[in-house]
Parts: structure tokens; sequence; C-alpha cells
């Protein structure tokens, strides 16, 4: 998922108990390994450094349960200040 406040919403489920992971940190173009091979500095690609600022990865899995999947959608409305009703 994607939130301007991403790092917030992470404490606030990790003080929940809901793993999430950050698994773009750096765009491929600001990566070591390829800094040298694609020509664009940092702000060079402006939208796709933003979203990985913003990108988030929630707990998914086949053993998931939809209660427990209802329950990290939950946590995310209660954190942005939602009700379910209002989605």
């Amino acid at each position: 998922m994607r939130s301007e406040r991403r790092d917030a919403l992470r404490v606030f489920l990790k003080e929940n108990s809901v793993g999430t992971l950050i698994h773009y940190p750096l765009p491929v173009h600001l990566q070591p390994a390829y800094r040298e091979r694609i020509l664009i500095g940092a702000g060079g690609l402006e939208h796709t450094e933003r979203l990985c600022r913003e990108i988030l990865s929630l707990p998914m899995h086949p053993q998931m349960s939809d209660e427990q999947a209802e329950r990290v959608s939950e946590l995310i409305l209660q954190w942005d200040g939602l009700a379910p009703s209002e989605v």
C-alpha cells in the first residue's frame, strides 16, 4: 500500500503486532550497483522516488485468514482516523 506517512503507519502496525516490510527502499537508479549504469541522479525520477518513500508491504500469504486480513484493514482505518463505515 502507499501512504505519505508510511513510517508512522509502520510503527503503529508493529505496536499492534502486525509485521510489515519495505521491499523497495531505493529506486533502481539510486542503488549502488546501478548508479554508474543508469545515468539519472537523485530527483531525476521524482515520481519513482516518491513511491519508494511511500510503499509499504502488508502481510499477505495463503494461510492468512479473512479475520486476520480484516484486522489489518481495521487497524489501518483506525490509524487513519476512519471508521469502517466511512470507507
